[in-house]
């Protein structure tokens, strides 16, 4: 099986060949190239349009890069199943817009890893985009973090209800069938893998690969050190508590001896 690799900050990103995919084109390349994906902390987005990796042909499908940081510059560009590197405005029915690429319509050749590139030659956030002329997997674009829900369904635009009844695979073995859409309420890297649906009568959807982010350990100290933090002002407060009720106490005792003293005076 021939691929290729985008490695971002250590996750690979895989361009499958025609015999995973099950659909779409000829990818002729047989050696493995790697994009590296720099920085720690990605200041720009991918944001596709519908939101999935899969596509129909012949519809329209938006790619834009948004900038967290506001900059300018950055803008779209693909891995060709011939190995070249080319930018939106480059694709056959492509044109690109400011930081949005704008592919009206689709066919299977628009097939391809896509990413975000700024002028420097930075690049973040590749994605599989597969244009599919049957029988389609919704999945997300990006990889889904641990504990998350996720919801697979199988589509077809040339039905009344978009949503089929189908049968849902992961690499390659049947795990739910006849369903309009699979759920997995908490995910864990185990669910990581390839999925595709099929219909008995529309056919089989490409492969998608669903990447699981692990919850960092920076995040898990954090709200370790956030509840530890609050804990102690708890015991803090508890602790000090018997003490703030005793000097309570104590003033309203004093007080009322004040004001039985003067009472005792004006009597007199």
């Amino acid at each position: 099986m021939t691929m290729t690799v985008i490695t971002e900050n250590r996750h690979q990103y895989n361009l499958l060949s025609d015999s995973s995919r099950g659909a779409g084109g000829k990818y002729t390349h047989s050696n493995t190239q790697q994009l590296w994906v720099t920085g720690v902390s990605p200041p720009v987005s991918l944001i596709v349009s519908p939101s999935r990796t899969q596509h129909f042909t012949s519809v329209s499908l938006s790619l834009s890069c948004e900038d967290q940081s506001n900059s300018t510059g950055w803008r779209v560009r693909r891995y060709t199943d011939s190995g070249r590197l080319e930018d939106c405005s480059s694709l056959r029915r492509g044109s690109q817009t400011g930081s949005t690429c704008t592919i009206r319509p689709t066919n299977a050749s628009h097939t391809g890893v896509y990413w975000c590139q700024s002028e420097s030659g930075q690049k973040h956030h590749p994605v599989n985009i597969t244009v599919h002329s049957g029988v389609i997997l919704e999945s997300p674009v990006h990889p889904v973090t641990e504990g998350d829900h996720l919801t697979l369904r199988c589509l077809y635009r040339h039905t009344t209800a978009p949503n089929l009844r189908a049968d849902f695979y992961k690499d390659g073995s049947l795990i739910q069938n006849q369903t309009t859409e699979m759920n997995i309420t908490t995910v864990s890297k185990s669910h990581e893998g390839f999925y595709s649906c099929k219909h008995p009568e529309r056919g089989a959807s490409p492969k998608s690969w669903i990447s699981v982010r692990r919850v960092s350990n920076e995040h898990c100290l954090f709200d370790s050190e956030s509840q530890m933090s609050v804990l102690n002002i708890l015991s803090s407060v508890l602790a000090a508590c018997p003490y703030l009720l005793v000097t309570v106490v104590l003033i309203y005792r004093c007080c009322r001896m004040r004001v039985a003293s003067v009472e005792e005076e004006t009597s007199v």
